[in-house]
């Protein structure tokens, strides 16, 4: 039972990090894009304030499931940990906090373009024509 929570914990977490990475792309997910990028940094930088910035509850509950499992010296990021298993190479967690970081910053700011700033200009060409 562990190991299927395990499983299902990993694709959690890989659709939360596809959706905050490409969920602004779609006009129709646009708005929920917004709302998970929302969550996420609420996460990172407010549950942060009490368990360290980049807090992800996902992580913190899947870390106890692998330690049940027998895993140890898990990392502090999911993605560290998965890159790590897919390269092979213990990959320098400062290079992934910031490449994390950019990748996230990114997704931000395509989610306030697309829903802020995109609509008004295009509702101010509408208006123009």
């Amino acid at each position: 039972m562990l190991q299927l929570l395990d499983i299902l914990l990993t694709l959690v977490h890989i659709v939360i990090i596809g959706f905050n990475l490409l969920g602004w792309i779609w006009k129709r997910t646009r708005k929920l894009h917004l709302f998970c990028v929302a969550i996420t940094a609420g996460c990172w930088l407010i549950l942060g304030i009490w368990y360290g910035i980049g807090y992800c509850p996902v992580t913190d509950y899947q870390w106890r499931i692998k330690e049940q499992l027998g895993e140890q010296n898990l990392p502090g990021s999911f993605i560290k940990y998965m890159a790590d298993k897919i390269t092979g190479r213990d990959i320098n967690s400062d290079l992934i906090d910031a490449a994390t970081g950019l990748g996230f910053l990114l997704a931000v700011i395509m989610a306030v373009y697309f829903n802020f700033i995109s609509p008004r200009l295009e509702k101010r060409r509408n208006q123009k024509a």
